[in-house]
C-alpha cells in the first residue's frame, strides 16, 4: 500500500476483513451534475452501496491527498458550487499531489486509485474511449489504457453514442479486457439501452459476473468492464437523442472543443437543451450501475470466504 493514499477509516477495516468495497469516482458529482443535485446524488450512491451490503468508496483528491473514502464534510467540499476542482485523469494525479492540488477523480484515475487501495469493483456512469477522428487526432480516453493495466472491474452503461463506439470494442479487445453485458447482448450507448453493437460475453445475474471476474484475475492482470445497460424506463427517447447528439456536434465543432473537454462540454448541452431529461436519466444509470457492482462485490467476497 502506497503511503500518499489516505483511507476512510471504514474501508480500511472493510478491506482488512475481506468485506465487499465498490469504489466510486467523484468527476461524475463535480463536473457531471449541477450543484445541489450532485450532493443528493453522491450520497444515493452511498445509500445503494450501503443498502445492498457493501462499503462505498468514493475517490478524490484534496489539499494533495489520493482519498480513498470521503468523509460527509469532504463529500460537501467536492460537491461545492464554486468548488472549482481540477479533473484528474491518471496522468495528474502525480502533479496534482506534488502541487497540493485538489481534483476529482476520472474513471482512470478512479480505477487506478482503486486498485492501488486492493479495491477490485468500481461504479461509474460512461466509460471514455476513442472519438470520433482519433485516426488523425489520437484522441483516445485514458481509460482504455488504464483497464489493460490494472485488475479493477468497472461497471458502467457503456460509451457515449459521440464515441466511435466500434473502434472502442476494439481497443478493448487489443488490450485483452473483457467486455460482459448484464443480461443484455448489445453493447449500451449510456443514455440508449443499445448502441447496434454486440458484446462478446453475456451475464444474467451477479453471481455469474463474479465468477467470470474471479476467472479473469486467475489468468491476465486487465481490468472487466460490465456493461449494464441504462433501465428501460430512464432511457432517453431516441429521437430527442439523436436530435442533442447533432447539436452537440455541431457545438463541439464549432467551438473547436477536444480531448478532455468534450464530454463536459457534450452533457451540458444535453442537460440544457433537453429540459433535464438528460440528467434523470444520468442519475438512474450511475445509481443502477451502484447496485450492479454491489451484488457483484457481495458475490466475489462470499466466494473468497
Amino acid at each position: 500500500m502506497t503511503p500518499q493514499l489516505s483511507l476512510h477509516e471504514e474501508v480500511a477495516s472493510a478491506l482488512a476483513d475481506g468485506d465487499p468495497v465498490v469504489a466510486l469516482e467523484s468527476t461524475i458529482l463535480s463536473h457531471g451534475l449541477p450543484p445541489g443535485r450532485n450532493l443528493d446524488v453522491a450520497r444515493r450512491l452511498e445509500k445503494v452501496v450501503r443498502d445492498g451490503g457493501a462499503v462505498p468508496a468514493t475517490i478524490a483528491v484534496l489539499d494533495g491527498v489520493p482519498l480513498i473514502g470521503l468523509t460527509g464534510e469532504q463529500l460537501e467540499r467536492v460537491c461545492a458550487p464554486g468548488a472549482d476542482l481540477d479533473k484528474l485523469s491518471l496522468r495528474d494525479i502525480g502533479p496534482a499531489v506534488g502541487l497540493g492540488r485538489s481534483g476529482a477523480t476520472t474513471v482512470a484515475s478512479t480505477a487506478a486509485l482503486a486498485a492501488a487501495a486492493r479495491i477490485g469493483m468500481f461504479a461509474t456512469g460512461g466509460l471514455g474511449g476513442v472519438h470520433q477522428g482519433a485516426a488523425q487526432s489520437w484522441d483516445v480516453s485514458a481509460d482504455l489504457g488504464v483497464l489493460a493495466k490494472v485488475p479493477t472491474t468497472v461497471v458502467c452503461s457503456g460509451v457515449k453514442s459521440v464515441l466511435d463506439i466500434a473502434a472502442t470494442l476494439e481497443l478493448l479487445e487489443t488490450n485483452s479486457v473483457p467486455v460482459l453485458g448484464y443480461r443484455t447482448g448489445e453493447f449500451p450507448a449510456f443514455y440508449l439501452r443499445s448502441s447496434g453493437f454486440e458484446v462478446p460475453w453475456r451475464v444474467d445475474d451477479a453471481a455469474q459476473a463474479a465468477a467470470v471476474i474471479a476467472a479473469h484475475r486467475a489468468h491476465a492482470d486487465s481490468g472487466v468492464l460490465l456493461a449494464n445497460p441504462i433501465p428501460e424506463a430512464s432511457e432517453m427517447d431516441r429521437e430527442l437523442h439523436d436530435r442533442l447528439l447533432a447539436e452537440g456536434l455541431e457545438l463541439l465543432k464549432s467551438q473547436g472543443v477536444h480531448g478532455k473537454e468534450v464530454t463536459p462540454v457534450l452533457l451540458e448541452h444535453f442537460h440544457t437543451a433537453s429540459g433535464g431529461v438528460s440528467l434523470d436519466a444520468n442519475e438512474a444509470l450511475v445509481l443502477s450501475n451502484a447496485a450492479l457492482a454491489t451484488e457483484v462485490a457481495v458475490a466475489l467476497a462470499g466466494n473468497a470466504a
